[in-house]
């Protein structure tokens, strides 16, 4: 399996240890972090940098308070590309402010919350179907997981939270926990997607050419910048619809990627390495695939979480709302596919029909599509047994890891 290595150190990524997160609740932390982020507002304001008017509005400090959005910061629902502008903080961070200013309220009057989550959904979605994302929707998506990080969200943001999420599925999905991911900035430019000569890319698989990442990775504590992806998904799953949209974003990632695969399961931009080493064609697929199936499972695990602490006080009525939301049944296709379709249509793929059996069950969803790809594609026996038994237990040590 390949390490990463490169020496390439130009862009999103670096060979480097990485900022750990430990695991623990959201509003645990958020008394470690005010500090720091009075710090950098401080530093902010006597850089004598402006927060545009169009962000400001009521004070919410006070207990019981709520946020009323001013109609200069409504006006961005509906005007994306001024909504991308105002949220995206630039290469060095200076303008991280505003997605604060914008977004860093735990109470929200009115329809706000929703008005939010249509700002942020059209600040970092792309502009249509088979378009990539450029570097400022990038990181602006980055600037909103940071300014979210360690608060309940305001009911009503979650859906738009989680659509953004979906949109950079890719992004979102990298482990970042690997010792050699070491972010370098908020967002990597279309060059650091294409594989290198030995058909490796440090983003992920099968990235659509001309497209920039979120760097979710990348901490800045300069400015107290420092998403976390982990910790987001947790808040928005105790949203039916929030929950519903991640787990249709994962479904159709696994349609998405095993489509993309060789008959033998294998990654199709492998090359031999240069120098021999323990890499092989299923190296890569075989992590990601544990990948989605630890997310599946983890999101499992915060509904199993929040039903035992009564955050969510009816699950049944909670697992019918998801139906409601949730789109349908992915299916991969056929044969093995080899285009790149940009990062946004993948969790926007078409549904094959509707959704069926037990939604709850994660495993039974995976491993039905699993199985009738390997079917369908005359994969080995042995391989395919393989790559089940691998989700298998990268989907069952993630509902483990805290349940118990």
């Amino acid at each position: 399996m390949r390490d990463g290595g490169s020496n390439d150190d130009s862009g999103g990524l670096d060979d480097a240890a990485a900022d750990g997160t430990g695991p623990g609740g959201r509003l645990r932390r958020l008394r470690a972090h005010r500090s720091a982020v009075f710090a950098a507002a401080f530093l902010v304001l006597a850089a004598g940098v402006t927060i545009p008017l169009v962000l400001s509005g009521s004070d919410d400090s006070s207990e019981g308070a709520c946020h009323r959005l001013p109609a200069s910061a409504r006006a961005l629902a509906d005007d994306p590309g001024a909504a991308t502008e105002a949220l995206d903080p630039g290469d060095d961070l200076a303008g991280i402010g505003a997605a604060r200013k914008l977004l860093r309220h735990e109470h929200v009057c009115g329809d706000g919350a929703q008005v939010l989550g249509h700002i942020v959904d059209g600040a970092t979605r792309a502009t249509g179907p088979g378009r990539p994302h450029t570097v400022a929707q990038a990181r602006a998506a980055y600037a909103v997981a940071s300014a979210v990080n360690d608060i309940e969200l305001p009911e009503g943001l979650a859906p738009g939270m989680a659509r953004m999420v979906a949109e950079y599925v890719v992004d979102a999905g990298r482990d970042h926990s690997w010792a050699w991911t070491k972010a370098r900035g908020p967002a990597a430019g279309p060059e650091k997607a294409r594989p290198d000569a030995d058909g490796y890319a440090k983003l992920g698989r099968f990235l659509a050419p001309g497209e920039a990442h979120a760097v979710f990775e990348y901490a800045d504590s300069s400015v107290d910048a420092d998403p976390d992806i982990e910790d987001l998904v947790e808040e928005l799953s105790k949203d039916p619809e929030a929950f519903a949209i991640l787990y249709d974003a994962e479904r159709a990632g696994l349609a998405h990627y095993l489509e993309r695969l060789t008959d033998d399961g294998g990654d199709p931009d492998f090359r031999p390495p240069s120098r021999p080493d323990s890499s092989t064609p299923t190296g890569w697929p075989d992590n990601d695939l544990e990948a989605i199936a630890d997310r599946v499972g983890t999101l499992m695990k915060y509904r199993a979480e929040y039903a035992r602490n009564r955050t969510i006080p009816d699950l049944a009525a909670f697992d019918r709302a998801v139906r409601r939301h949730t789109r349908g049944t992915f299916r991969p296709a056929g044969k093995q596919l080899d285009s790149r379709p940009a990062m946004g249509d993948i969790a926007d793929r078409p549904v094959a029909g509707p959704m069926e059996g037990d939604l709850t069950d994660g495993r039974h969803q995976l491993f039905t599509v699993l199985d009738d790809w390997a079917k369908e594609r005359g994969v080995p026996v042995r391989r395919a047994t393989a790559m089940k038994q691998q989700m298998d237990n990268s989907y069952v040590r993630a509902l483990w890891l805290r349940l118990f």
